[in-house]
């Protein structure tokens, strides 16, 4: 099993459960807190706990967004590894094309993943894959690209994925939901970049970041899975949060809830699944203009 974790991630870049519509896994104890992410000395076994959350909002009539977490384990003999997947896809386009469209990403880029990273390991002998974490994600979203213009000619979606082996992760990304990393000390940093016309703006310092916040294409995208030949999506290494959260959330989050109060939610709150469920009724509370995914990842020790 050494040598399968070594071959995931030989090739690294330079850049430093099943689908569901409502919130999966159980919430933790009292006792499972923050207290139990320090490393302890002798012990070599690290596991994933993660949460997620699905809703409508208050404003919209049906949801296009979709979600996959799925937290397990990788490993043999004296090596076990946390293996998570987290994917949030937010849809676009119209009649039933959006929600048509997130789930055909969603469902094609864990199938994708899946497929060859888990289930070999279930046969006789373990079969590990010849390929990078980053060249398994690469081929997962050409999967999603090609399933969305199947499912939803004319729709699209956006797509932010996180692989995670270890402590390490790959991240792939197209359009504007976000990962974000959220650490103990209350420190929130943007892992992804917007692909969005006023993100692009901003950057080019032709609006300020209170204009980008009430521009009237705010939601328009220039790139997005299912648009065009090729998805052109970033995808890139990097090292989970620890101590600290791996957060992914649609534009229904981050687009009504400040850094601030999204960090102070999750740090305030006992476990993933609990700090879903606040995230969500504080968006709701807030207005809830659009549809809400969250997911919410970290290590314990």
């Amino acid at each position: 099993m050494t040598n399968f974790f070594k071959r995931l991630f030989a090739k690294k870049s330079n850049h430093s459960g099943p689908l569901s519509s409502d919130a999966a896994t159980a919430p933790l104890d009292e006792n499972q807190i923050w207290g139990n992410d320090a490393p302890k000395p002798g012990n070599k076994y690290v596991h994933l706990i993660a949460g997620s959350a699905l809703d409508m909002g208050k404003r919209r009539e049906n949801n296009e967004d979709a979600l996959l977490c799925f937290s397990g384990a990788l490993g043999g003999g004296s090596q076990a590894q946390p293996f998570g997947l987290y994917v949030i896809s937010d849809g676009m386009g119209g009649h039933r094309s959006g929600e048509l469209a997130s789930e055909a990403a969603v469902r094609a880029l864990g199938n994708s993943l899946m497929s060859k990273l888990y289930k070999p390991l279930f046969g006789p002998e373990p079969q590990p894959s010849q390929e990078s974490l980053r060249e398994l994600m690469e081929a997962a979203v050409k999967e999603a690209h090609r399933a969305v213009k199947k499912a939803a000619p004319g729709g699209g979606c956006t797509l932010t994925a996180a692989l995670v082996v270890g402590t390490q992760m790959v991240i792939a990304h197209l359009g504007d939901s976000r990962a974000y990393s959220i650490m103990r000390d209350g420190r929130m940093e943007a892992l992804t970049q917007d692909h969005s016309l006023v993100k692009r703006l901003q950057e080019l310092g032709q609006l300020t970041d209170e204009e980008a916040a009430v521009h009237p294409q705010k939601s328009v995208l220039y790139r997005a899975l299912g648009q065009g030949d090729l998805a052109q999506a970033d995808i890139f290494n990097s090292s989970m949060p620890n101590p600290g959260y791996l957060l992914i959330c649609s534009d229904g989050l981050w687009g009504v809830l400040n850094e601030d109060t999204i960090q102070r939610i999750v740090n305030s709150t006992s476990s993933p699944y609990l700090a879903c469920q606040h995230l969500v009724e504080a968006a709701n509370a807030a207005g809830g203009p659009d549809n809400i995914s969250v997911v919410l990842a970290r290590l314990v020790y």
